[in-house]
C-alpha cells in the first residue's frame, strides 16, 4: 500500500481546558499519513481515480475551525473518522499538535493511527 501525506496543516480553532483558552482561537497543526493505493490514478492522471488531498484538506480546514474542544486527543480522533469515512481512508497516521500550549515547550500534541495498514 503506498502513501499520501499532508504535513504542517496549520487551521485556527478554539481548543483547551481552561477558561482563556475557551474565549480564543489559536492554531493547532496536523501532519497525516494516509493508505492509499495509488495506482489508477497514476494510471489515469485523473484526480477522480486518487485520493484528493485537496478535499481533505479543504473538509479538515472546514471542520477543525468551526470545532470546539478541551483535549486534542478528542479533536484528533475526530479528524482520523473524517479520513476514514468520509474520504474511505483504510489506515491513517495523524499527529495533531498545539504550538505554544504548554510553558516552555515548543510544541504538545498526540500521535494516533487508526485503521489497518494493507
Amino acid at each position: 500500500m503506498d502513501t499520501v501525506f499532508i504535513r504542517g496543516l496549520r487551521i485556527d480553532t478554539t481548543i483547551g481546558i481552561h477558561d482563556w483558552e475557551k474565549r480564543i482561537r489559536r492554531p493547532v497543526v496536523l501532519d497525516l499519513e494516509m493508505a492509499s493505493d495509488i495506482a489508477r490514478g497514476a494510471a489515469t492522471d485523473r484526480i477522480e481515480d486518487a485520493l484528493d488531498y485537496e478535499a481533505v484538506t479543504r473538509r479538515l480546514e472546514q471542520f477543525v475551525s468551526e470545532s470546539r474542544f478541551e483535549l486534542v486527543e478528542t479533536l484528533a480522533e475526530r479528524c482520523a473518522s473524517i479520513l476514514r469515512d468520509e474520504f474511505g481512508v483504510a489506515w491513517v497516521r495523524l499527529t495533531l499538535s498545539k504550538p505554544g500550549a504548554v510553558g516552555k515547550c515548543v510544541d504538545v500534541g498526540v500521535t494516533i493511527e487508526r485503521g489497518e495498514r494493507c
